[in-house]
């Protein structure tokens, strides 16, 4: 009964006035006032002799093929001058929105879009390729978005509401959404998504797109050979979960590894991999289990390696324990603006949290814990590049030692490109020789460190 009701929602919506629209790989485009007339139609005719308790059995494939049949009869009825493209969209469109998630489900089958973001009802933006565009994606009304973040919030058995206005969720295919609704936010729903992709970037693909430089590359390779504790810090959308996981492509297939996430997106072909994942409390506000309680149990279930998709509070205390606690070769992602800002955040983390540890013993277990930080950026153009590798040295002065080995330099003279510059080595008197002597890698690593 509750398909039945959500149904007859969708054929409520008022279409008048509102031209749906139809997004392609290479154009957006609009239905013409006909191909509306004719969907306005076949949805009255389908709401009136639909039989709901068959549909409510139907598998969305089923469904759409359902919906298919009956829309190209009803056009071969009422001679309707309209083509098979245009009929196969039209009964695409309605099924999105009686199983689907409305005029998203288009731009979710794109594979070039790493971004939705939803700001109105008629403000529909992407970001393909590092760049942002409004599309010419619409949904009909306020109320059609409404229904589309309430079924998402169901899919999660979660409420999005003015009770609870906030959701972080994702969705089936691992894609994260965040929605956020009147009164919290000023004006329309806001719906966001980050796109899951299932393609797996590794460090030779980052090295063919010169997202980093050859040398960056292999002495990549060998940090996580050599077992080094890595944190991977940048903005939002720069690309950190990316470089975590062409990282972990590169673990050992005879270690344990254990991975920690808010939303499952790494891939890693291993053949002992342990993966969790967090859940956010359901409806009643329970049942949550959050990333702090996840690596306090995984270190009790012998971990080679741990793998953090992202600390953002306390649970960075539990990362940087994992780290001191002979479990090297671990990695996670912090939101930070520069190397040295990664250790204002974490200090700003266990504040925020009620620690009472001193800033000096903060820093220390840090230093101790943590041998690189990588830092990413994305460039005006849209291009993701890994702008520094810093190595944590030990105390001075009450202070870590930080020591940059590769950074990304902006030419002084550009051919005019956005973000022209070079890749450069800036030492090879590092700590990390240390461990990759354990390893037998000292030799192959300062053949690496060849200073520009």
């Amino acid at each position: 009964m509750a398909f039945k009701n959500d149904l007859k929602n969708v054929m409520q919506q008022d279409l008048e006035g509102i031209p749906l629209l139809s997004f392609m790989k290479n154009k957006t485009s609009f239905y013409s006032e006909y191909v509306v007339s004719f969907m306005k139609a076949v949805f009255n005719r389908f709401i009136e002799e639909v039989n709901f308790d068959q549909l409510e059995t139907l598998t969305t494939e089923e469904l759409g093929a359902y919906v298919e049949k009956y829309v190209f009869a009803y056009s071969n009825q009422t001679k309707a001058r309209i083509n098979r493209d245009e009929l196969v969209q039209v009964s695409q469109s309605i099924t999105n929105d009686i199983a689907g998630l409305g005029p998203l489900e288009i731009l979710l089958a794109a594979e070039d879009i790493n971004d939705i973001m939803v700001n109105a009802y008629d403000k529909v933006f992407v970001d393909r390729g590092g760049s942002i565009y409004l599309t010419d994606i619409q949904f009909r009304n306020e109320s059609h978005v409404i229904q589309v973040a309430k079924r998402i919030a169901g899919m999660a058995d979660r409420r999005i509401d003015e009770v609870s206005p906030m959701l972080d969720s994702r969705l089936n295919d691992g894609s994260r959404v965040n929605i956020i609704v009147p009164p919290v936010v000023l004006g329309a729903v806001t719906i966001s998504i980050r796109r899951f992709r299932n393609e797996t970037i590794t460090l030779e693909k980052m090295k063919e797109t010169e997202n980093i430089s050859e040398a960056m590359c292999e002495f990549l390779k060998l940090a996580a050979k050599c077992r080094a504790n890595i944190i991977i810090s940048g903005g939002t959308s720069t690309g950190k979960t990316t470089v975590l996981n062409a990282l972990s492509q590169l673990i050992d297939h005879n270690e344990r590894v254990i991975t920690i996430e808010d939303s499952a997106e790494l891939r890693l072909d291993h053949p002992h991999v342990i993966r969790l994942e967090a859940r956010p409390p359901n409806v009643e506000g329970e049942g949550e289990v959050t990333i702090g309680e996840l690596l306090r149990n995984t270190l009790r279930m012998r971990p080679d390696r741990i793998i953090v998709g992202e600390v953002r509070g306390l649970e960075v205390l539990d990362m940087l324990q994992a780290m001191n606690t002979g479990h090297d070769g671990s990695m996670s992602t912090l939101h930070a603006n520069g190397t040295q800002e990664v250790i204002t955040r974490i200090e700003g983390f266990l504040a925020l949290h009620g620690s009472t540890m001193s800033s000096q013993f903060i820093k220390k277990y840090v230093s101790e814990g943590v041998d690189l930080i990588i830092q990413i950026y994305r460039s005006r153009d849209g291009r993701r590049r890994i702008s520094k590798i810093t190595e944590l040295g030990g105390m001075v002065d009450g202070e870590i030692e930080f020591k940059d080995i590769f950074e990304f330099q902006l030419s002084e003279h550009t051919t005019g490109k956005v973000g022209d510059g070079v890749f450069k080595c800036l030492t090879s008197d590092i700590n990390l020789l240390k461990k990759a002597s354990f390893f037998g890698l000292e030799k192959e690593m300062l053949n690496i460190l060849k200073v520009d």
